[in-house]
């Protein structure tokens, strides 16, 4: 890879900005002072992941009987009591169709923990990235690493992170990520060390993201990859492809039938493997507390 193609790949990296544009994908970082990564590859990190919060311009929007806004604070308070590394939130952060009043609700619900923890924001189905952009833009940064597909990586202690973008079309079931996406995805493993790595992304593979084989012939050839992490199901569960741990993150805003609980997933991450809590705010919660451990793949 030349040096060129190498700079557009780790500009992609975290900013030191308070808040750092990403594209499909930003980031909120804490304060100046604070640290910006977890940077001293401990042993183990702890992470909260979350998704699907559908958070509308009005806090009283409701839903299937949820009340996504009230789930949303339910969850931030949680983890506000015992302070993660870090959060990711894996997509469809507004309603339905975006709205940059929905993702002001968002960021100012978020701030309290960002100005003590990096925050990763990426898009599903229902996020507009304009809005989305437009929201939380503060970056005199403007190169991308693929063009309307914005990526971004991090170290998490023993772990790198890498946030893919499979936003297709908004209000459109289906996500992508898309040829160059791809190209640009497989170029990173090829020359980043082999931390073990998380992959990211909104969509559920093999059933709405349109190119799963094309993403999964990347990725199960690349042994550090060790886990694909997902939102847009509204469903809770730990699979397995070929190795590859496949994490379903529970939706915050609402459940889609009364066997899934609404919340959040606390991830304790090693080198050689992970601890999952499920954290449950409402629907069913019968398996609230509940631990999942896995290894890595070799």
């Amino acid at each position: 890879m030349s040096d060129g193609s190498q700079r557009q790949v780790n500009r992609r990296q975290f900013l030191s900005l308070g808040l750092a544009l990403a594209g499909g994908v930003v980031a909120m970082k804490p304060r100046p002072g604070r640290a910006e990564n977890v940077k001293d590859r401990k042993d183990m990190v702890r992470w909260a992941w979350l998704s699907d919060t559908h958070i509308a311009a009005d806090p009283g929007n409701r839903f299937r009987g949820f009340y996504p806004h009230r789930n949303f604070r339910a969850v931030l308070s949680q983890i506000s009591s015992n302070l993660p590394d870090g959060v990711v939130v894996t997509g469809d952060i507004s309603r339905s169709k975006g709205g940059v009043d929905a993702y002001g609700n968002v960021r100012s619900m978020l701030a309290p923990i960002a100005a003590q923890r990096p925050i990763y924001l990426g898009v599903g189905n229902h996020d507009s990235r304009h809005d989305f952009v437009t929201a939380f833009e503060n970056s005199d940064d403007s190169g991308e690493a693929v063009k309307d597909k914005h990526i971004v990586t991090a170290m998490a202690g023993p772990v790198r992170l890498i946030i893919l973008d499979s936003l297709l079309y908004t209000n459109v079931f289906g996500g992508m990520i898309g040829r160059e996406q791809r190209t640009w995805l497989e170029t990173y493993l090829h020359v980043c060390d082999d931390t073990p790595t998380i992959v990211f992304l909104h969509h559920t593979p093999r059933a709405d993201l349109l190119d799963t084989r094309r993403l999964f012939d990347i990725l199960t050839p690349c042994p550090k990859v060790k886990a694909v992490v997902y939102g847009h199901s509204h469903k809770y569960e730990v699979l397995e492809s070929d190795g590859i741990k496949l994490i379903n993150l529970p939706a915050v805003g609402y459940n889609f039938t009364s066997a899934q609980p609404v919340g959040w997933v606390e991830a304790r991450l090693t080198r050689a493997g992970a601890e999952f809590v499920l954290h449950a705010v409402g629907g069913n919660p019968k398996k609230d507390g509940r631990t999942t451990m896995v290894r890595w793949r070799a």
